[in-house]
């Protein structure tokens, strides 16, 4: 069968569309439900299965909430509601308590008219993309309600948010603290609006908190990760020594230096492993993904750093770390793995090992990434109607084959559909802004020519 709902992240969409909607969600709830209360987790005599539902703070989040819980309960599930919390929160209370599974509802770096679901399992890992499909596959039949006795039963954790920021305070050197260093947080309005600069706070900076103040709608709105302009301002506006932004559940970070100068997700892998490498405690390599920028991949080889690439989105980078048996890996867009810290990727335990490498080595951004010139790399984002292969297709296909003879072996061309929106997305790499652009709009304008 294929998956008809989910995608690299999970179930998302419009909220009001199909799968978005109170009705659907209620089913995904009872079908995962039903899983998770069919198999042996050697509880104890009458006790259910147990999941925790955390979510970012979009207005929908009350109603798929209530869906999640309706549908859980009536499978025999019990459950814990920890509010808004990041989805890396998610995943490490789910570990932390011994829970069957976690459940994140949220839409990323997705506006706020967006929302989604995705699941993580008891070890704090997203789920592999079978156990995804079985519950697709299970998705069509009857909601079967347990007797009144059996169903399961809800409860509010009102100190999720303060384990979380004890867990990430301890990701950080106990022989290092952030005093004198003052530090722009934008939380993006969203999920971690009332974590991050608390863990940066007690860990000794002077913080200053924007995109702290969510309403339920202006979640990502001109901030965070995604819009890292309002966070170079407030760092230049502030006099700051480096601003940290994140998206919209708190799995993405970029930074900023005193200049104001942006750094993206490849840059801060290539950090945090080179001095892993320098410090002794880099295990094998680096994963990261076919985005990411092949100037990183020349400083990795110079360095003398193993380098392989997955596929776009950190389930795969997950994967691809853990049968290499390596640690650290990641994406340009922000998110990070260091599984020696968690299990997940996690924007704010991504930036406290940054923190780290400035605070141990006495440099600045710029200087622990000297050397790694960033190649032009353009995406266009073109959104189609349907499914569209780009392979396929003679039109695109040509142009495609046409970019690739224009740069000559000194760039690259990649076309790949969305796992989370109807979008192709169309990255022309090379060392040549002006040829660069020139053949990723050529690419897109076949795409939208031909995919309509």
């Amino acid at each position: 069968m294929s998956r008809k709902y989910f995608g690299t992240d999970g179930v998302r969409g419009k909220v009001g569309e199909l799968p978005i909607t109170p009705g659907f969600v209620m089913r995904l709830g009872y079908a995962a439900g039903r899983m998770l209360a069919s198999r042996d987790w050697h509880l104890s005599s009458g006790e259910r299965p147990t999941v925790l539902i955390g979510k970012d703070t979009r207005v929908s989040g009350y109603l798929l909430e209530s869906s999640l819980q309706a549908g859980l309960s009536a499978a025999g599930v019990d459950v814990f509601l920890a509010g808004p919390i990041p989805t890396p929160a998610v995943a490490y209370l789910t570990r932390a308590l011994r829970l069957q599974a976690g459940i994140v509802i949220s839409a990323s770096h997705n506006p706020y008219e967006d929302n989604g679901i995705k699941f993580f399992s008891g070890t704090g890992s997203k789920l592999p993309d079978e156990v995804e499909t079985a519950i697709e596959e299970s998705m069509d039949d009857p909601i079967v309600t347990r007797a009144s006795a059996e169903l399961g039963r809800a409860r509010r954790m009102n100190d999720a948010a303060g384990r979380y920021i004890e867990f990430c305070k301890g990701s950080f050197p106990s022989e290092l603290d952030l005093r004198g260093m003052r530090i722009v947080v934008d939380c993006a309005h969203g999920a971690t609006y009332h974590i991050a600069w608390n863990v940066f706070h007690e860990l000794g900076a002077d913080v200053v908190a924007i995109g702290a103040s969510p309403d339920g709608i202006n979640i990502n709105h001109e901030c965070g990760a995604t819009h890292p302009e309002a966070l170079q301002r407030a760092v230049m506006e502030n006099r700051a020594d480096i601003g940290i932004a994140f998206d919209g559940d708190g799995d993405r970070v970029v930074m900023v230096d005193a200049q104001g100068r942006l750094f993206d997700g490849d840059q801060l892998l290539y950090i945090i492993a080179n001095h892993r490498k320098n410090n002794g405690t880099l295990k094998g390599g680096v994963v990261g993904t076919v985005m990411t920028n092949l100037a990183v991949e020349h400083a990795f080889s110079r360095a003398g750093i193993a380098f392989e690439r997955a596929k776009v989105g950190d389930r795969y980078v997950l994967e691809l770390l853990q049968r290499n048996g390596w640690q650290i890996g990641g994406e340009g867009s922000g998110h990070i793995l260091c599984l020696d810290r968690h299990s997940t990727g996690d924007g704010i335990i991504s930036a406290l090992q940054v923190l780290h490498a400035l605070r141990e080595s006495n440099a600045t951004l710029s200087g622990l990434i000297a050397g790694v010139d960033l190649y032009p790399q353009v995406l266009v984002n073109v959104r189609v109607a349907k499914k569209f292969d780009c392979d396929a297709n003679e039109t695109v296909r040509n142009a495609r084959i046409d970019a690739e003879r224009n740069l000559d072996g000194e760039g690259r061309v990649l076309l790949r559909a969305s796992g989370t929106e109807p979008l192709i997305r169309v990255m022309v790499e090379g060392k040549s802004r002006d040829r660069v652009q020139f053949w990723a709009d050529s690419i897109a304008q076949a795409v939208r020519q031909e995919a309509g």
